[in-house]
């Protein structure tokens, strides 16, 4: 991988962070401690000296141009900046370019080069979840996580796919773009798989108590999947879960995108047992 580090220095045992240790962090709206636990569990238990730290703001240009400035090794980013952060950048892998949104940038010696690590996430769940691809497909929402679902769904082959979008631009165009349809509104709609790409449920949100369908919608659906990543169990999954459904929830995306991040910051795979220990770590409290 050549945009990433081979080598690793490993943080001094006594000497806590230093100058040279290597700053990543994550940019959010409603910035949380998952990703921070998750990355400083991994940093630990390998001996890498990198810190990494969560933040918010309301000037994104200035964010990155601190990234670039400050030599920050990487920078997660969430709604709602994955599209704005698209003209701050000097490269676009394929994964970010061909969606049109970024969750990942990383700096090598003032290069900032985007990345898109959800889409590899929403592949792996609805493989390792088996989730049957002649399944009709309502994807709520038209932001950056839905554009990263509708693409990996249609690349898993899903081919009846509508895009549920109150903003009839972004909603139509991220729908004609893979040759899907879009509604305004779920209706009468009654898909097998419900992908919930917008706010709703999100702790610490204006929609928090909320569920984004119908109750009749949820009872037709074979498999519900909201990427919310905080709670774990939205008010939809919740529900879906009492009915019996299969539940894919936004904490499992989370986990699985921020692996990838870490081996593009690091240039370390852990192992899987050491993940699974991170994964579990970063959820507690």
């Amino acid at each position: 991988m050549a945009d990433v580090e081979s080598t690793r220095t490993p943080r001094p045992v006594a000497g806590g962070i230093t100058k040279d240790t290597r700053l990543c962090l994550s940019l959010s709206g409603r910035p949380g401690n998952t990703g921070t636990r998750f990355h400083n569990y991994l940093y630990d238990a390998l001996g890498l000296d990198y810190v990494y730290k969560a933040f918010t703001t309301d000037d994104i240009t200035a964010a990155i141009a601190g990234v670039r400035g400050l030599q920050v090794r990487g920078a997660a980013v969430s709604m709602p900046w994955k599209e704005d952060v698209i003209a701050l950048v000097d490269e676009m892998d394929p994964s970010a370019e061909v969606i049109e949104s970024v969750n990942t940038i990383v700096n090598t010696d003032g290069h900032l080069k985007a990345y898109n690590t959800d889409y590899l996430a929403i592949v792996s769940l609805l493989r390792s979840h088996q989730v049957p691809t002649e399944l009709d497909v309502v994807v709520l929402g038209a932001g950056g996580m839905a554009k990263a679902t509708v693409a990996a769904l249609r690349d898993e082959g899903f081919e009846r796919i509508t895009v549920v979008a109150r903003n009839q631009t972004t909603g139509s165009a991220l729908a004609a773009k893979y040759g899907f349809d879009w509604a305004a509104e779920v209706g009468g709609l009654r898909p097998g798989l419900v992908v919930n790409c917008t706010p709703v449920g999100m702790e610490g949100g204006p929609e928090a108590d909320a569920i984004p369908v119908s109750e009749e919608v949820l009872h037709a659906a074979q498999v519900v999947f909201d990427v919310v990543p905080r709670p774990t169990w939205t008010p939809m999954l919740q529900r879906a879960r009492e009915l019996g459904k299969v539940t894919i929830n936004g904490a499992q995306v989370m986990s699985l995108q921020a692996l990838e991040q870490f081996v593009l910051y690091t240039g370390v795979r852990p192992d899987d047992v050491l993940v699974e220990q991170a994964t579990a770590f970063s959820h507690q409290g």
